[in-house]
């Protein structure tokens, strides 16, 4: 074989019903074994051959193999990518960052659409693609560093800087990504308390992920801290699934895209110290199914924990996974003030 990868027509994907189209090749469907909630998020579309032919022609440029190390899956159509800019409403003079380009299929549109782009990318032979894929242009920095261990606050606050933005008004930046599954809550979790740096944060997830950061309230069981982390930080929306056949290599799970509202820090709820309240949280999940009476009495006894509880309102047997963040903003702020 000439090529690593033989190129040949990506999986037809199947439609059960369509509506009016949304956005290009776009298709929106309705579909009965959706739950009500996320009816008409179901977003379906025709894979176009050229993205999917020019996706392995740029890995078969550098003998490239998606790597399952790396979490790589390559996005096959345009189109997702065009939503993708639109979920985060990327305009003339934005900064965007994005995280692991890839063969750079986002990184156009982000450029098209008149953004400055730093991104990020851990392999280096796809961090060299990309480089030489945009060489002629000024709006795209090419960072060859592995997300979840750099400084993303220095390299935006640099790139502010070298690139007059802040005099621009563009006070906040952006983040619209296609990030690998593996690495979804390391980059939710490093992400979502820049408010001050970023406005926006667009990623496609996991679907199951999504859903868990988004609804999590539908599924008590799998209500985690991340959930309040999520809600402290962020107003997020699940906006979209995108069917697995539009990745290569296909993955065994459908993907999502998600929009964070990042709050300000003057909009963070009230507490003493962020620190004594996360680790509060963390504290109050310890033990399966366990009270609150428990699993807090290291920080007061069981019935001053049981008493606090009474006094919010709340009732003495409660467990975490039935705290709001506001609750838990009340109960911290109560047992740090005691």
């Amino acid at each position: 074989m000439a090529s690593l990868i033989k190129s040949f027509p990506p999986n037809q994907i199947p439609v059960t019903s369509t509506s009016k189209i949304q956005h290009k090749s776009w298709y929106s469907t309705t579909l009965t074994n959706l739950p009500k909630r996320r009816r008409n998020l179901f977003i379906v579309c025709a894979a176009n051959p050229d993205d999917y032919n020019a996706t392995l022609k740029a890995l078969n440029s550098r003998k490239r193999f998606p790597r399952k190390s790396l979490g790589q899956h390559y996005m096959l159509n345009s189109t997702i990518n065009d939503q993708l800019a639109v979920v985060g409403n990327v305009k003339d003079g934005d900064l965007v960052l994005e995280i692991g380009p890839g063969t750079g299929s986002l990184t156009n549109v982000l450029i098209d659409a008149g953004a400055t782009v730093l991104a990020i990318e851990k392999d280096p032979y796809m961090a060299a693609l990309v480089k030489d894929r945009f060489a002629d242009t000024n709006r795209l920095t090419v960072l060859q560093e592995d997300f979840t261990k750099c400084h993303i606050r220095s390299h935006m606050l640099s790139l502010l800087e070298r690139k007059n933005l802040a005099g621009t008004g563009k006070r906040h930046a952006k983040v619209v990504a296609n990030i690998p599954f593996n690495i979804s809550k390391d980059v939710v979790k490093q992400l979502l308390p820049l408010g001050d740096i970023f406005s926006e944060v667009v990623l496609l997830l996991q679907d199951e992920t999504a859903i868990r950061l988004v609804e999590s309230s539908s599924k008590p069981s799998e209500y985690r801290p991340i959930n309040i982390f999520v809600k402290f930080y962020s107003d997020p929306e699940y906006k979209f699934q995108v069917p697995r056949a539009n990745f290569f290599p296909q993955p065994k799970v459908d993907g999502a895209v998600v929009s964070f509202k990042l709050k300000q820090p003057s909009d963070y709820p009230s507490v003493p110290s962020i620190k004594s309240f996360f680790s509060l949280v963390s504290c109050a999940f310890n033990g399966k199914r366990k009270m609150l009476r428990n699993t807090l009495q290291h920080l007061s006894t069981p019935s001053e924990v049981e008493e606090t509880l009474r006094t919010l309102g709340l009732p003495t047997t409660s467990r975490p996974e039935e705290l709001t963040l506001d609750d838990f903003v009340r109960l911290h702020n109560s047992i740090v003030n005691t």
